[in-house]
């Protein structure tokens, strides 16, 4: 099981981190990814669409199952991962790197989210 040191985590085995000020990526951890099975397609919101935490970001199918994606933070989709749309194996051989969902334009607030360590315990790892 992977989870790197420098991200944070949800308890929903998403994985987020600050690529710039004042904006975050958000992925599927390697968990999720493997819990998932493999991708077949994966729908996420436009950007510019504001989000709220909580709320239904986008669904990702896999050959085990669909699985809603919530935000776990609220802000604004800067940039969603357009390779996905011809590659969503992308998740599950790349979930820390190519294989990202959005990039939110807004703050962290840690709080509700995990370190590695903390993860890993969740998880078993």
């Amino acid at each position: 099981m992977n989870a790197p040191d420098g991200l944070l985590y949800t308890t929903d085995h998403e994985w987020i981190s600050a690529v710039a000020p004042g904006q975050v990526r958000l992925g599927i951890t390697d968990y999720g990814q493997d819990a998932l099975g493999e991708v077949v397609f994966i729908e996420l919101p436009l950007t510019g669409a504001v989000v709220e935490r909580g709320e239904l970001l986008g669904e990702i199918e896999s050959t085990k199952s669909v699985t809603e994606v919530y935000a776990p933070l609220s802000g604004t989709i800067a940039r969603t991962n357009d390779a996905l749309a011809g590659e969503p194996t992308l998740i599950n051989s790349d979930p820390y790197g190519d294989g990202w969902l959005v990039e939110f334009a807004g703050e962290v607030d840690e709080a509700p989210l995990l370190d590695a360590p903390s993860y890993l315990a969740l998880v078993g790892g």
